[in-house]
C-alpha cells in the first residue's frame, strides 16, 4: 500500500498534452448488467451519460451533507476556497470508503466491467452568488490516464437545478474524440482552465438536476460544464471518479487509485492505505 500523496487541482495540461495515450470512446458491452437495465446500457453508449440515479436514502443524505457542511467550515476558516477540497479520499477516511461503496460500484462495474480502480474525488461547491461557473471540458483532456476508459460519478450533496447551477451536458459528444479547447483567463470566473467553444456542432445540450443523494454518472470524453450559481442555495456535488484496471496512470497518478472491485495489477495500482483522518 503506498503512501497518499498531495496532486494538484489542475494537472498541466501540456504536460499531458505530450503523453501517448488511446483516446476514443469505448462502447458498454453487457449483455446481462446487474444494477442498471439494458437500456440504461444502450442509453450510456448512445448518449456518454445516465441521470438521475437514485443512491442514497435521505438520512445518509442528511449525514454526508452534514459531514461536508463541517468540512467545508474547516476549509474556509484555513483560507482556502469552497473548490479545493481535492483527491478527498486520500486525506478523509469517508470519502475513502464512500468511494467503495457496493451500491455506487454496482453501477460503475455494470459499464467498465469486474475489475475497478476508484481513484479520485473532488468537491465541487458553488457558494450563493459566488459567480464561478465550470466551461464547457473534457474530463480526458486532464488526466493522464489511458485508454479513456473512466467514468465521474456526481453525486449531489445539495439539490442542483437550474436555478443554483446544475451541470449540463452535451449527449453524444463522447464519440468525437478528444474536442479541441483554448484556455481560459485566469480571472475569467471558470473554476478549471480550458474551454469548448460552441459545443451544440457536438451533440443535444442537457440539464442534469438531481436531487441531494441522486447521482448523474458521464464519460470522461462527454462535453460538460455548468452556469453559475445565481440563487440564494448553496450547489455542492462530489465527484468520485472510477476506471477500468486495464488502464494504465502516468505522472505517478496510479498512486491516487484503489481497488474496488475485482482484480488490478499491484504494480500498475499498488493501492493508498486508508486515512486516519475522518
Amino acid at each position: 500500500m503506498q503512501q497518499q500523496t498531495d496532486f494538484a487541482i489542475i494537472p498541466d495540461a501540456e504536460e499531458i498534452a505530450k503523453l501517448d495515450r488511446q483516446i476514443g470512446f469505448v462502447p458498454t458491452v453487457n449483455p446481462a448488467p446487474r444494477t442498471l437495465s439494458a437500456e440504461q446500457v444502450e442509453r450510456w453508449n448512445s448518449d456518454g451519460y445516465l441521470s438521475p440515479l437514485s443512491f442514497l436514502p435521505r438520512d445518509e443524505a442528511d449525514s454526508l451533507r452534514e459531514y461536508f457542511d463541517a468540512l467545508l467550515a474547516e476549509t474556509l476558516a484555513s483560507g482556502r476556497d469552497s473548490y479545493s477540497i481535492s483527491s478527498a479520499h486520500l486525506k478523509h477516511a469517508r470519502i475513502y470508503d464512500l468511494l467503495a461503496d457496493p451500491r455506487i460500484v454496482a453501477i460503475v462495474s455494470d459499464l467498465l466491467g469486474e475489475d475497478v480502480i476508484g481513484w479520485g474525488s473532488h468537491f465541487f461547491c458553488k457558494l450563493p452568488g459566488d459567480g464561478k461557473r465550470v466551461d464547457w471540458h473534457q474530463d480526458c483532456s486532464y488526466w493522464p490516464l489511458t485508454p479513456t476508459k473512466t467514468v465521474t460519478v456526481w453525486l449531489a450533496i445539495d439539490d442542483a437545478d437550474e436555478a443554483n447551477g446544475c451541470m449540463e451536458v452535451v449527449a453524444g459528444s463522447h464519440r468525437y474524440g478528444l474536442i479541441p479547447y483554448e484556455a481560459s483567463a485566469a480571472d475569467g470566473g471558470n473554476v478549471l482552465n480550458q474551454t469548448v467553444r460552441d459545443p451544440e456542432q457536438y451533440g443535444r445540450i442537457e440539464r442534469t438536476p438531481v436531487r441531494a443523494g441522486e447521482c448523474s454518472i458521464h464519460s470522461d470524453l462527454l462535453l460538460h460544464g455548468s452556469p453559475p450559481n445565481q440563487s440564494s442555495r448553496r450547489r455542492c456535488g462530489l465527484t468520485l471518479r472510477y476506471c477500468s484496471a486495464d488502464v494504465r496512470a502516468h505522472l505517478n497518478w496510479n498512486q491516487k487509485g484503489r481497488l474496488v472491485a475485482g482484480r488490478a495489477d499491484a504494480e500498475a495500482w499498488p493501492g493508498v492505505r486508508r486515512p486516519t483522518n475522518m
